[in-house]
C-alpha cells in the first residue's frame, strides 16, 4: 500500500489540476450529509494539503478550492433535506443510525443559525446540520449567507496546517529548524490536549488548568526566544514566500483591525454594552481579560526589548515581543467566545472558542506576512491572551459559574462589536482607495 500511495502522491504533485479536483471532492465529501460521517475527511484533507504545500498549489488556491468544495457539500446537503423533508429518515444509513439525525436536529432547533457556524467544527454534526436546515425549511438566502461565512473559516482551519507542513518540507530551511519546531509544537499540542481534556470531562478547574499551562508555556517561550532564531527565520521565510502585490492590501486591511485604536474601540464598546445591560460578572471577566492583557503586553515588551524583523513595510521603533496585535485580538475574540459558550455543552464551548480564534489568528498571521513580527512574537501574544482570559474566567467563577448572557443581550453585543470592526475596516478601505487615487 505504501508504494501505491507514494506513486499517487507523486502523480498528484506533478498534476496539480487533478490535485485541485481532489481537494474539491474531499472537501465536498467531508461536508456532505451522511457521507461526511463515514469518510475520514479531516485526515484526507491534511494529506492533500501537504501535497499542495509541497509546491503543487499556492496557499490561496488551496484555500479557495477547499472553500468551494465545502460550500458545494453544504448546498447539496441542504437540497437533500429540502427535497425529502421528513422522508429523509428512510434514506440508507439513517434508517440504521437514527441518532445521527436526532442529535443534529435537536442541536439545530436549540441554536438555530449559530449551530451552522459552530457545528462546522464538530465532526459528527458538520455534514448533518445543512441537511437539517433544509429539512426544517430554513430560508435558502439565510442558509447561503451563513454557509458562505462558515465555509471560509472551516477551509482556513482545516487546510492551513497541512499546507504549511508541506511548504516547510519543501523549503531549504536551516538545520536546527525542525528540532526547535518539534519542541514548540509539542508544547502547544500538550497545552491544547490537556485543556480540551479537562473541558470535555467538565472538570471544575478546567479554566485554571488552561491558564496555568498557557502561562507556563509563555514563560518558557519568553526565556528561550533567543534560542528560537532558526525557527523564526524559517517560518518567516515560509510566509514571505507567499507575498504578492494583490494580497498585500488585504493583509494591511486585516492588520489594521488589530491596531491599538481599533482594539481599544472594540474593547470599550464591549464593556460599555455589558455595563448598560448590567451584566456585572461578564463585565468583570471581559474587562479583566482585556485590561490585564494590555498591561502585561506593554510590560513584557519593555522588559524584553526584542527588535523586529528586517522585513518591514515602514520603519517601526517599538519592540516586538509579545505582539500587541496578536494579544489584543486574541483577548477580545476569546472573551466573546467564552461569553457565547456559557451554560452550553463542552463540545459547543470548545467550538465557540475555535470559531472566535479564527479572526484573531488572521490578524496575528497578517503581522508575520507583513514582516513586522517574528512568528514567536504572535505565538507569545496568543499564549498571553489565552492564559489571562482563562485566569480571568477562573477568578470570575471562583464561587459560582459564570451565567450565560440572555439572548437579548447577546444579540446586542455580538452584532454591535462586529459592526464596529466592519466600520473600521470600511474606513481603512476607503482611506486606502483615496490614497491610491491621489
Amino acid at each position: 500500500m505504501s508504494p501505491w500511495l507514494d506513486s499517487l502522491s507523486l502523480w498528484l504533485t506533478n498534476n496539480p489540476e487533478w490535485l485541485g479536483l481532489t481537494i474539491v471532492l474531499i472537501a465536498c465529501a467531508e461536508c456532505l450529509a451522511i457521507v461526511g460521517i463515514l469518510v475520514p475527511g479531516t485526515l484526507l484533507l491534511f494529506a492533500v494539503a501537504v501535497l499542495a504545500g509541497n509546491g503543487a498549489l499556492t496557499l490561496g488556491t488551496t484555500l479557495v478550492l477547499a472553500y468551494c468544495g465545502g460550500l458545494l457539500g453544504d448546498l447539496l446537503s441542504y437540497a437533500t433535506g429540502r427535497y425529502f423533508h421528513q422522508d429523509i429518515r428512510r434514506l440508507p444509513g439513517l434508517r440504521h443510525h437514527p441518532e445521527w439525525l436526532t442529535g443534529a436536529e435537536l442541536y439545530f432547533q436549540r441554536y438555530g443559525v449559530a449551530s451552522l457556524l459552530v457545528g462546522r467544527y464538530i465532526g459528527p454534526l458538520r455534514p448533518m446540520l445543512p441537511m437539517i436546515a433544509g429539512m426544517l425549511n430554513m430560508p435558502f438566502g439565510r442558509f447561503l449567507l451563513v454557509s458562505l461565512v462558515a465555509s471560509a473559516g472551516w477551509a482556513l482551519a482545516y487546510l492551513l496546517p497541512g499546507w504549511a507542513t508541506g511548504a516547510a518540507l519543501r523549503l531549504p530551511l536551516p538545520e536546527g529548524f525542525w528540532p526547535q519546531t518539534a519542541v514548540l509544537a509539542a508544547g502547544l499540542a500538550a497545552l491544547l490536549l490537556l485543556s480540551v481534556h479537562s473541558c470535555l470531562h467538565e472538570q471544575r478547574r478546567a479554566s485554571w488548568i488552561a491558564a496555568g499551562l498557557s502561562l507556563l508555556l509563555l514563560l518558557g517561550l519568553l526565556i528561550g526566544w533567543p534560542r528560537l532564531g532558526l525557527l523564526d527565520q524559517g517560518l518567516l521565510a515560509l510566509v514571505q514566500e507567499q507575498r504578492n502585490a494583490s494580497l498585500d492590501a488585504s493583509m494591511v486591511l486585516i492588520t489594521r483591525l488589530g491596531d491599538l485604536r481599533s482594539q481599544l474601540a472594540a474593547a470599550l464598546l464591549l464593556c460599555l454594552l455589558l455595563l448598560l445591560a448590567r451584566q456585572w460578572r461578564a463585565l468583570c471577566f471581559a474587562g479583566g481579560t482585556l485590561l490585564a492583557t494590555a498591561l502585561a503586553n506593554s510590560a513584557l515588551k519593555a522588559l524584553l526589548a526584542r527588535h523586529r524583523p528586517d522585513v518591514l513595510l515602514e520603519p517601526l521603533n517599538s519592540f516586538s515581543l509579545p505582539s500587541g496585535h496578536s494579544s489584543a485580538a486574541f483577548a477580545f475574540f476569546l472573551a466573546l467566545g467564552v461569553l457565547a459558550g456559557r451554560e452550553q455543552p463542552a463540545r459547543l464551548r470548545l467550538a465557540w472558542l475555535l470559531l472566535a480564534s479564527l479572526p484573531a489568528l488572521s490578524i496575528a498571521l497578517s503581522r508575520v506576512y507583513l514582516g513586522v513580527h517574528w512568528p514567536s512574537d504572535v505565538i507569545a501574544g496568543a499564549l498571553l491572551a489565552g492564559g489571562l482570559c482563562a485566569l480571568s474566567l477562573g477568578l470570575t467563577q471562583w464561587r459560582m459559574p459564570l451565567a450565560a448572557l440572555s439572548a437579548r443581550v447577546w444579540w446586542l453585543v455580538l452584532p454591535a462589536c462586529l459592526a464596529l470592526l466592519g466600520a473600521i475596516a470600511a474606513w481603512h478601505l476607503s482611506e486606502g482607495l483615496l490614497l491610491y487615487r491621489y
